[in-house]
């Protein structure tokens, strides 16, 4: 077993998985599947072996099939990131966010609220969730009129991008420099977030 190496004076430690690691990958495989298969149709051997552990291990961090899936489906800590810039510079980080995303970690922050039709009843919950949790949180910032009106076409093409660049799969949009693609589109989301008269 291997061990960390401690500070002088200390006793070594075995090495272990990170538990915060853990569940972010449990989570992330959750969405991973969230986003291409009903949740019914969804088993937790399937998310487990995707995460890289065990079904048990799962069941210790969360509970149950619905304690994860309750987590997948609140877009809670997604806005967090995905809204974290100061409004001048919002649009390009947004769009910046939803290309890191895709293209590190294999998930957009937004991408399965276009899945809710497939969801049944928790559809229902993805919907309520990411009017809640990320277009009324947008719209809030927003300086002027029409601010939901606003936010909910800024957002409509931040969910453009992640359908072509992790759905439709557009070989120029995966091939170009996120740079590239940050300053051809970052103006166009940003256009919405401030209205012209500001």
């Amino acid at each position: 077993m291997s061990t960390e190496i401690p500070p002088p004076g200390e006793t070594p430690r075995p090495a272990r998985r990170d538990a915060e690691a853990t569940k972010a990958a449990i989570l992330r495989a959750a969405r991973h599947f969230l986003a291409r298969q009903a949740h019914a149709d969804i088993t937790l051997k399937a998310v487990a072996e995707r995460a890289g552990v065990s079904p048990p291990l799962i069941l210790k961090y969360f509970g149950n099939k619905d304690a994860v899936f309750a987590r997948v489906m609140s877009f809670e800590e997604d806005a967090e990131a995905l809204l974290g810039a100061p409004l001048e510079d919002l649009g390009r980080h947004m769009v910046r966010h939803v290309l890191v995303s895709q293209r590190e970690h294999g998930s957009d922050p937004l991408l399965r609220i276009a899945f809710a039709p497939f969801q049944g009843d928790h559809g229902d919950i993805l919907r309520a969730n990411f009017r809640a949790q990320v277009t009324t949180r947008l719209a809030a910032r927003l300086p002027g009129p029409d601010a939901g009106l606003r936010a909910e076409l800024a957002l409509a093409a931040l969910l453009g991008l992640g359908v072509m660049f992790g759905i439709a799969r557009g070989t120029d949009v995966r091939s170009t420099p996120v740079d590239e693609t940050v300053e051809r589109y970052g103006p166009l989301v940003q256009a919405q977030l401030i209205p012209r008269a500001y």
